[in-house]
């Protein structure tokens, strides 16, 4: 698959097929989180990946913040279920001292970005499928998981075959609507 059409066709998945993922896939993923560019080069990442079935439905547990979801309305987090189902959940850790700080900016987070964007692209390309869980009990998590407490959990990301076909995507806005040349134009 072309990276252009690999961006342009990649969805969100939240169901997933009872079929586990090949270990030479998995493996592929994980090389691609290592190939993304961070900041000076500190790669700051680190994945805990887990396939069992217990510890995933631990996680899946920790997925939902009432506070937060109750805010918009929700009963349920949408992806929690997907945690529990999925074979392979990953989640991607940064070490904040391993990446910049600039202006209070902390670059952690952007190089997560580019690297888990990695992860989800090349997910795509080798037919399986993910989502992004970006809210979770993170104490908990990092207790059941044995994560240090230096490390930061940016985000879980459930791995699987997608269950059914993935149905187009989101709209997108138009590029006049957020594009700028030259400087910023209203």
């Amino acid at each position: 698959m072309e990276t252009l059409e690999a961006i342009r066709t990649r969805r969100s998945v939240r169901k997933y097929a009872d079929q586990p993922v090949e270990p030479e896939k998995l493996q592929q993923i994980l090389e691609a989180v290592q190939q993304a560019p961070s900041w000076s080069n500190l790669q700051c990442w680190s994945l805990v990946v887990v396939t069992d079935q217990e510890v995933r439905e631990k996680i899946s547990d920790l997925s939902f913040v009432e506070s937060f979801f109750s805010t918009y309305g929700y009963k349920s987090n949408p992806a929690q279920k997907a945690l529990a189902q999925a074979p392979v959940v990953i989640v991607a850790c940064a070490d904040p001292a391993r990446s910049g700080n600039l202006h209070d900016q902390p670059y952690y987070m952007a190089d997560m970005g580019i690297a888990t964007q990695n992860l989800m692209l090349a997910a795509h390309d080798l037919g399986l499928a993910s989502v992004f869980v970006g809210v979770f009990h993170e104490a908990q998590l990092k207790q059941l998981l044995g994560i240090p407490e230096n490390i930061k959990v940016v985000g879980l990301f459930p791995l699987g075959y997608p269950a059914g076909e993935a149905k187009g995507g989101p709209s997108r806005k138009a590029l006049d609507d957020f594009v700028h040349y030259g400087t910023w134009q209203a």
